[in-house]
């Protein structure tokens, strides 16, 4: 999710990346899937290789949300992310998790946890933990492609609104936001790392790594999962099988996580019948 991960960073020459990338096609129209990374080490090089020619190809991008939303997230967070009622982090979490949060919440700015509801204090932890690992949005991949489609004077677009996506969470049953709360505070000391090795894996196009990575973090929440993960994988499913009854050149770029693993986008779509070849 894109809002989930904001930092800032400077461009520099940054390590090499081959992100994993599928097309989906028939006679008239194609559709390049690339698993992204809504924020990367600075300078990273991603975008050569068969990504370069996807973007050539492209009529439009699709994003899940489009640079517009995008520049409405924060807005959209701050309607959304206040508890009815203040509630004290130490009334949440205990023991291993509440130190894990404290000693994340010492690494920069007081989270003002208590005025927030659970699934928000986890979006600011994950928002620390990318500043922690230096990574920017400002490098990530949709930023890249914005630039890239906006220059080109091609349209882009959003498979869901910012409030749709907040709303994911929001929606959550309290025992699952506090569940995804906990493990993130109790993982927190090792996040860097995790985020690190995701990174990692993500620029060598592992799948297999990229997915034992996202299910051992959300498969703990089978809620959220459902909600997060395969709900949303079948409505963008359900929206690429529409797309491709019109033909042209689509590059639709969404998190890595959608992409990987039984319920990601390149097997529902292998399950309604269409033709999807990994390219890179």
């Amino acid at each position: 999710m894109p809002f989930l991960l904001a930092a800032c960073g400077t461009a520099e020459p940054g390590p090499r990346a081959r992100p994993a990338m599928w097309l989906v096609e028939d006679d008239d129209t194609r559709i390049y899937m690339l698993g992204t990374m809504h924020a990367l080490p600075s300078g990273t090089d991603w975008d050569d290789g068969k990504v370069a020619g996807a973007i050539t190809a492209a009529d439009e991008l699709v994003l899940e949300l489009s640079p517009a939303e995008l520049a409405a997230a924060g807005r959209v967070f701050q309607e959304l992310a206040p508890r009815a009622s203040p509630l004290a982090i130490e009334a949440r979490l205990q023991g291993k998790a509440l130190i894990g949060y404290r000693a994340l919440e010492t690494s920069g700015r007081n989270f003002g946890a208590d005025g927030l509801d659970d699934w928000a204090v986890m979006v600011l932890m994950g928002q620390r933990v990318a500043q922690n690992a230096r990574l920017s949005p400002a490098d990530g991949v949709e930023t890249g492609l914005t630039e890239r489609f906006e220059a080109a004077d091609k349209p882009i677009s959003g498979l869901e609104t910012a409030r749709e996506q907040l709303m994911l969470f929001e929606t959550l049953d309290p025992a699952a936001q506090r569940a995804l709360l906990t493990r993130a505070a109790e993982e927190s000391g090792a996040a860097v790392k995790n985020v690190e090795a995701l990174t990692a894996a993500w620029g060598r196009g592992d799948v297999a790594a990229l997915a034992k990575v996202i299910n051992e973090d959300i498969d703990s929440v089978p809620a959220a999962r459902k909600a997060i993960i395969t709900d949303r994988n079948r409505r963008w499913s359900a929206w690429a099988t529409r797309r491709m009854g019109r033909p042209g050149t689509v590059l639709m770029a969404v998190g890595a996580g959608h992409l990987v693993g039984a319920d990601g986008l390149p097997a529902m779509l292998e399950a309604e019948g269409l033709k999807v070849t990994r390219v890179q």
